[in-house]
Formats: structure tokens, C-alpha cells, sequence
């Protein structure tokens, strides 16, 4: 397959498992966090009474330029029957979106989700590729800026970059025009001793496919071995069998590799 039909590809397997989830789950659509256009959250609730719920936050890829949250709900299908509640989060990707706009809404995006559902039991964050560059900077947040600290109990980061210098020279950039001084800034290998400050009770997985690119591996590498020599609770899974898009794909089955462990650390497997 060329490169546009592997991506069209992806995101036509997301589309399909987001269709499912709205099947199953009550939900909650284009639910505004801020006051943008695209500062919107779709929030997939489990069939149940129980307030005492658990609930992750999706956070797309896209190279911070494609996909958006009407593909992000797939993971709601394996997780809504367990009493997970689900929330897939819009943002303005580029070239509407720059770099520190993304990462300022979906902060705001987790102030808003917490103040929302202040009663469930535990706050959990999913991001993959540029959604777990996303995700990575959330962890890093000095909260001190915003009405509330969240209290984030695990995240899964999947297949992520987090360091952008490397790709502030490729055709990536052309539509985010990151100069180095906002690549530096918006690099999570560079915001450890911040993440450390802000989320020391976080677990975090930083997740990886056998056959990511060697960009990808060394990235998630060398940040698992920062966190882990800052002493945080980390831990590294090398998935097998996997490539950049069907790791994530995968989240749609109840008995993929990953989705055990996300339920398992959520005390719902």
C-alpha cells in the first residue's frame, strides 16, 4: 500500500470502531471545553449506575495535522462494557492549530473533563503518535496556571514522539512552522523534572510496535529511560506483531494486549 492508502486505511479502521462505540455507548457528543470551534469532547458512558466509574481520555494522532475525534472513539467498545467512561477529545489541528495552541486545549480539555465528572474514581490518559506527544505534555503540566490540578492516575503512551527537534526539519512541519525555540519548548524529553513535579503518582506506559519506525522506537525508548532514572512509575511495553497504526487499532478488542493492561491498571479486568 502507498503511504496515503495506509493512513486512509487507519483512519477508515477508526472510523468504523468510533461508529461501533456510538452503537453501544450512551453518549455525549461535540461537548465544548472552550470556547473554540474545535474545543469540543465526545463522551461515550457506560450502561450503569455507579457513579464510582473510571474514565480515560483519548487523545488522536495525525502528526498533529490529520484525524480528529470522530475517529477516536473505537476504544470505547471493549472498555464501555467493562464501566469505563470514554472521552475522545477535539483539537485544531494544523494549519489552523500551531503546536502550543494544541497543547494548551487539550490541558484545558482535562481541566474541563475533571470538573465535569468530579465524582468518578480514577483519571486515566490515552494518546497515540502525536496524541501521546499530547498526552506526554498533560503529564507535564504546571498546573498551578489552572482552577484545578488533576489528579492523573495512569497513561497510556502509544507510539508517541517526545522529542520534536528531529522532525521541525521534515515535511511534517511544513503545516505546523514550529520554530526550534517552540520544538524545544513543546518537547516532553525536555519537561521531566516538570512531569516528576506534577504527576509522581502517575503510572505510565510508554508503549511501542515491533515494527515502528527506528525514529519512533529510540524516541520511546529514551523516554522511558528518563522517567524511570527520574524515578517515576514507568514501564515500557515493546508490543509484538504490531506496526504504527494496527497498536492502536487494536483497542477495539477486548482481549488485545494492550486493552488488558489499560483495564487491569483501571482495576477492571
Amino acid at each position: 500500500m502507498s503511504a496515503d492508502d495506509v493512513v486512509k486505511a487507519h483512519a477508515n479502521a477508526l472510523k468504523e470502531g468510533t461508529e461501533r462505540a456510538r452503537a453501544l455507548a450512551q453518549t455525549l457528543l461535540n461537548v465544548p471545553y472552550g470556547e473554540g470551534d474545535g474545543e469540543k469532547l465526545d463522551v461515550y458512558i457506560p450502561r450503569t449506575d455507579s457513579l464510582d466509574v473510571p474514565l480515560v481520555i483519548y487523545i488522536h494522532g495525525g502528526y498533529w495535522q490529520f484525524l480528529s475525534k470522530e475517529e477516536s472513539g473505537f476504544m470505547a467498545v471493549p472498555l464501555v462494557d467493562k464501566g469505563v467512561v470514554v472521552v475522545a477529545v477535539g483539537y485544531d489541528i494544523a494549519p489552523k492549530g500551531n503546536m502550543d495552541l494544541m497543547v494548551s486545549q487539550v490541558r484545558r480539555s482535562v481541566v474541563s473533563v475533571v470538573q465535569q465528572y468530579s465524582h468518578i474514581s480514577g483519571l486515566y490518559l490515552c494518546g497515540h503518535s502525536a496524541g501521546a506527544h499530547l498526552a506526554a505534555m498533560v503529564l507535564s503540566t504546571d498546573w498551578s496556571q489552572y482552577s484545578i490540578a488533576p489528579q492523573i492516575k495512569g497513561a497510556f503512551l502509544v507510539s508517541g514522539l517526545y522529542d520534536l527537534l528531529p522532525i521541525q526539519s521534515t515535511y511534517i512541519n511544513e503545516p505546523l512552522k514550529m520554530t526550534e525555540e517552540v520544538a524545544i519548548r513543546n518537547s516532553p524529553s525536555t519537561l521531566v523534572p516538570q512531569l516528576k513535579l506534577s504527576s509522581s503518582s502517575c503510572h505510565v506506559v510508554v508503549a511501542v510496535a515491533e515494527n515502528d519506525s527506528q525514529e519512533f522506537r529510540k524516541q520511546s525508548q529514551e523516554y522511558y529511560k528518563a522517567l524511570e532514572a527520574s524515578g517515576l512509575n514507568v514501564t515500557m511495553e515493546d508490543v509484538p506483531n504490531t506496526d504504527h497504526f494496527n497498536i492502536i487499532e487494536q483497542l477495539v478488542d477486548g482481549d488485545y494486549h494492550l486493552t488488558k493492561l489499560l483495564l487491569k491498571m483501571m482495576g477492571r479486568s
